[in-house]
C-alpha cells in the first residue's frame, strides 16, 4: 500500500513539472506586466509556482488551474507590498557592452511598462490579464475572483489613465 502513495506522488510531481514547465514563459510575461521589472516577475512566478506544488492536489481539481495560479501569483504580488522592502543600494554603474541601436520598440515597451506602474494594482492586473495576456472579460473575471463587470469598469479606467499617461504622451504611443 505505501509503494501506492509514493507512486501517486511521483505522477503529481510529473504533471506538475510539465504543467510548470508549459506555463513558465507565460507567468513570467504575466508577473512582468504587474511588476515591471523581470527579476521580479522571475521571483514571483517561481513563488506562485512553489505554492501551487505546495496545493497541487487542489490546484489540479479547479475549474481552470490557469486561472488558480495566476490569482496566486496575483495574491503574492499583492502581498509583496505589505512587507516589509529591504532597501538594495547600488555600487558603481556596470559597463554595459555595446549593443547596437535600441529600437523604437525597446523604448514603447519600457514607456508601457512605466505607464502600467502607474495604474493600481487591481487596474493593473485587469490591463495585463485583457490586454497583455488576452483573457476575455469573463477569464479575467474569474482570475481576479469579481464580476465581468467590475472588470469592464476597471479595464474602462486603466484605459483612460492610459490614454493620458505622460510616459505614454512623450513617446507618441496614443492614438
Amino acid at each position: 500500500m505505501r509503494g501506492d502513495k509514493s507512486e501517486s506522488r511521483g505522477d503529481h510531481e510529473a504533471e506538475f513539472r510539465e504543467f510548470m514547465v508549459s506555463r513558465w514563459g507565460g507567468l513570467v510575461r504575466f508577473a512582468y506586466g504587474l511588476t515591471g521589472d523581470r527579476g521580479h516577475a522571475e521571483d514571483l512566478a517561481q513563488t506562485a509556482l512553489a505554492k501551487a506544488f505546495a496545493s497541487w492536489p487542489k490546484v489540479r481539481r479547479a475549474q481552470d488551474p490557469d486561472a488558480y495560479v495566476r490569482r496566486i501569483l496575483i495574491n503574492t504580488n499583492n502581498h509583496r507590498f505589505r512587507k516589509r522592502r529591504v532597501v538594495e543600494h547600488h555600487g558603481e554603474a556596470a559597463v554595459e557592452p555595446a549593443v547596437g541601436d535600441g529600437t523604437a520598440a525597446l523604448d514603447q515597451r519600457d514607456a508601457l511598462v512605466a505607464a502600467l506602474m502607474e495604474l493600481p494594482p487591481k487596474q493593473r492586473a485587469v490591463v495585463v490579464l485583457r490586454y497583455w495576456d488576452g483573457l476575455t472579460e469573463t477569464q479575467a473575471a474569474t482570475v481576479l475572483g469579481c464580476s465581468v463587470g467590475t472588470v469592464k469598469s476597471q479595464a474602462s479606467r486603466a484605459l483612460v489613465k492610459l490614454r493620458t499617461s505622460t510616459q505614454l504622451q512623450d513617446r507618441s504611443l496614443t492614438s
